[in-house]
């Protein structure tokens, strides 16, 4: 994290900007969440209550502040809306609003706001298919293939404002396939599902891109993480040995909390060898 200097203060109404639109963005993979795993079209049908089947109107589909006006109930048949709705979009604009702060530097904004750009989608998508595989233990192809042109695009266009130079990008397309081989192997092995090797590679890239340390910080995380989290579920006996833990999410927070710790635990490691 760096201080804000006078020139530049609008690194505020952008952070707060990148809040706004991820509550927006959030409000959509709510739609996501729901209909990809069904098979169902994102643009038709219009958004509707699952009870009564009646159209959502504009007014009543503003992130977060419709939910809490309208008391988590339907307009028209009263019907409980579920507090996963603004969860979601709180939590997107939460995400987003971190990763722009993340990105805060010396470098002028469109360096700033470009280099950014790969993290923002991925943890948009993050947060959408942490949700779809906690319902159906499953990632779909569906978002996850398309991720793997769209993130070495985004990064190449970071490379090139940047100036990063391109052995950057090919860090990033090792650190994928280095990171898709290892998922893969625990796959073979019984540990993992496909699902979660596709995600790796994506996961993978982003990290790469920004070096070495991200990668294994961000590679080793989520087994911590998924691990304790399991061993509560187990001492408290709300899951078996036998229960299904789906692992995306935890591959998701890993890769989120890397953003931000890699760099000093890299350092705390290398304090013990110089």
């Amino acid at each position: 994290m760096v201080s804000l200097t006078a020139g530049e203060a609008w690194i505020i109404p952008l952070m707060a900007l990148a809040g706004l639109l991820g509550l927006c963005i959030g409000s959509f993979l709510n739609v996501v969440i729901w209909r990809v795993p069904n098979g169902v079209s994102l643009v038709a049908p219009p958004s509707s209550c699952p009870t009564c089947d009646t159209p959502i109107k504009w007014y009543d589909n503003v992130p977060v502040i419709s939910w809490a006006l309208l008391g988590a109930k339907c307009r028209s048949c009263r019907a409980h809306i579920s507090g996963r709705y603004p969860l979601v979009e709180l939590l997107t604009g939460a995400v987003l609003l971190a990763i722009v702060w993340k990105f805060v530097s010396g470098a002028n904004s469109l360096e700033m706001v470009v280099g950014a750009l790969p993290f923002l989608y991925l943890g948009a998508l993050g947060v959408a298919l942490g949700f779809i595989d906690l319902d159906t233990h499953k990632l779909p192809n569906r978002l996850v293939l398309p991720a793997y042109p769209i993130m070495f695009g985004l990064i190449a266009l970071a490379t090139v404002v940047s100036g990063a130079g391109w052995a950057t990008v090919g860090r990033a397309v090792l650190a994928a396939g280095a990171l898709y081989a290892f998922y893969f192997v625990l796959c073979i092995v019984g540990g993992m599902g496909f699902g979660d090797v596709k995600l790796a590679g994506v996961l993978g890239m982003s990290l790469g891109w920004l070096g070495w340390d991200y990668l294994i910080v961000g590679g080793f995380l989520p087994f911590l993480i998924g691990g304790a989290f399991s061993a509560w579920l187990l001492l408290t006996r709300r899951a078996g040995r036998k229960s299904g833990i789906p692992f995306g999410p935890w591959m998701i927070l890993g890769w989120f909390v890397a953003l931000f710790v890699s760099e000093p635990i890299a350092d705390w490691y290398l304090s013990f060898l110089l």
